[in-house]
């Protein structure tokens, strides 16, 4: 990676002539007139709008009706230094995306009341400047971190006005009237606020718009299933390559699906879960640096984002080497009946905690049935007692983040009715720790969870994920299949 320069002056077009960087810690006039010059018109004129630009509008006219007179602030969020000068990667906030389809560094949506409604302004990093000679000495100029859109290339992309957003902080300094922020995302822009806001009134907004997203509309619907599709690949390849993370460790498994997720999506949604063995009892084991070994089992927890930042969250228990033992089926196949049981609890008018109450009263069933547990299953239900092997709860919701809505308010969410369009994870899971004394020795070490991303139908639900197989039987014989194969197109 080659030395950044300082950043530039992006506000003026006086010339930024002189930088430290590396060898050339100075710009002649020569060259920076040289610079200026012989640069072909490549604004984009033909751009159409983004596919979701309708959706963005509809939901920024339904949080326009929820605050009506209020000026509404969205931030993206800026870059985060990882060391030095190099930056993490950047991710724009799930509700600035939501709300505008944009996913750029240190954008800002903002909301002014307008007549009945609101009028909808995105505020933007525009075009580097070549007449200050920004785009190559600043080190987020153009030839240094590439081309941004221009202001009139947004316009058409998101359907709204967009303005330069270096301007905005001092437009909310001196902006009258009650406004909201989301905030963590933009320090710059909650300090132009900070005698304007509450925290108790911007939570608010927070809440409003985590809760708008629990239904999805059909785009939305469309990128997840797009999300699990390349998931079932990525999955396909690990399998593939099996024989390979056995010779090298858990992060061979981790690269191959990580491959997939850049070349078909943006990234992964979160980090993957690599477990093989009895890391399989660690719930976010996403360290994957253990050995992969035959005759034990890999927990593979991992979801495709893709372009748009929906992301799939599916995970398979596979033998690594293609056959369950008599055990391990055992287990296996109990996590399967508790998941078949909370999917079927899945549809619209029931309760949000239905699925899970299903799933874990049938793993009760079965820890009682082994011994594990005195019963009755009445019994243990009510205590808890089957939750020291299955800790977790049974799902969540899915979207855009991986635990979608999570600000939403409990009645409107873990206390709340499923609708058609909203999509939840069901994945139950039996953990037996390696040093639980409680268990026999041979459950010990032991990991199982079996988990698919269900859309909750007008008549019931679908399951996105359902080309992946389940049941052991099923699970065995598509590795028979794929084993010696290559990357699927």
């Amino acid at each position: 990676m080659t030395d950044q320069p300082a950043p530039g002056n992006p506000e003026g077009d006086e010339p930024i002539k002189q930088r430290k960087n590396g060898l050339y810690p100075t710009v002649s006039d020569e060259l920076a007139e040289n610079m200026r010059s012989g640069w072909a018109d490549t604004e984009l004129r033909d751009l159409r709008p983004i596919p979701q630009a309708q959706e963005t509008a509809r939901r920024r006219a339904e949080l326009s009706a929820r605050f009506p007179g209020e000026r509404l602030v969205i931030p993206a969020g800026n870059l985060r230094t990882r060391s030095n000068d190099t930056e993490y990667s950047f991710r724009a906030s799930t509700e600035y995306a939501y709300l505008t389809g944009d996913q750029t560094q240190d954008g800002v949506l903002v909301l002014e009341p307008a007549g009945d409604g609101h009028e909808a302004t995105l505020h933007l990093l525009p075009r580097s400047n070549r007449e200050n000679g920004e785009f190559w000495l600043d080190g987020m100029g153009e030839l240094w971190v590439g081309r941004r859109h221009s202001l009139a290339e947004a316009e058409r992309l998101y359907g709204m006005p967009c303005r330069d957003v270096r301007e905005l902080a001092a437009a909310l300094a001196g902006a009258t009237g009650p406004v909201r922020v989301v905030r963590g995302h933009d320090a710059g822009v909650e300090a132009a606020l900070t005698d304007k806001v509450t925290a108790e009134r911007d939570e608010e907004l927070r809440i409003f718009i985590s809760e708008q997203r629990l239904v999805k509309d059909a785009f939305e619907i469309g990128e997840l299933q797009k999300a699990v599709d390349s998931t079932v690949r990525g999955f396909e390849d690990v399998v593939k390559v099996l024989d390979k993370a056995e010779a090298t460790s858990e992060r061979y498994i981790e690269g191959t699906f990580f491959l997939r997720a850049r070349v078909e999506g943006n990234d992964i949604g979160y980090g993957s879960i690599c477990a093989a063995g009895p890391h399989a009892t660690t719930l976010h084991w996403v360290r994957n640096d253990g050995p992969v070994r035959s005759g034990e089992l890999l927990l593979l927890d991992a979801g495709v984002e893709t372009h748009t930042l929906y992301t799939a969250d599916v995970t398979r228990t596979l033998p690594v080497n293609g056959r369950y033992t008599e055990l391990q089926r055992k287990i296996y196949d109990a996590v399967y009946e508790a998941q078949e049981a909370g999917i079927a609890a899945v549809k619209p008018g029931a309760a949000f905690r239905d699925f899970h109450d299903a799933a874990q009263r049938v793993l009760a069933e079965r820890l009682v049935e082994w011994g594990l547990l005195e019963g009755p299953v009445e019994r243990v239900v009510e205590l808890g007692l089957q939750r020291r092997w299955t800790l977790h709860g049974t799902g969540h919701m899915l979207g855009m983040d991986v635990h979608d809505c999570a600000v939403a308010r409990t009645e409107a969410y873990v206390d709340g009715v499923l609708e058609p369009g909203m999509v939840l994870t069901v994945e139950p899971g039996l953990y037996f720790q390696a040093d639980d004394l409680t268990v026999p020795e041979e459950y010990r070490g032991i990991g199982v969870r079996i988990e698919d991303d269900i859309l909750v139908t007008e008549d019931g639900n679908r399951n996105l994920s359902a080309a992946l197989p389940r049941t052991s039987a099923a699970v065995e014989a598509w590795m028979a299949d794929l084993k010696g194969g290559g990357l699927k197109s």
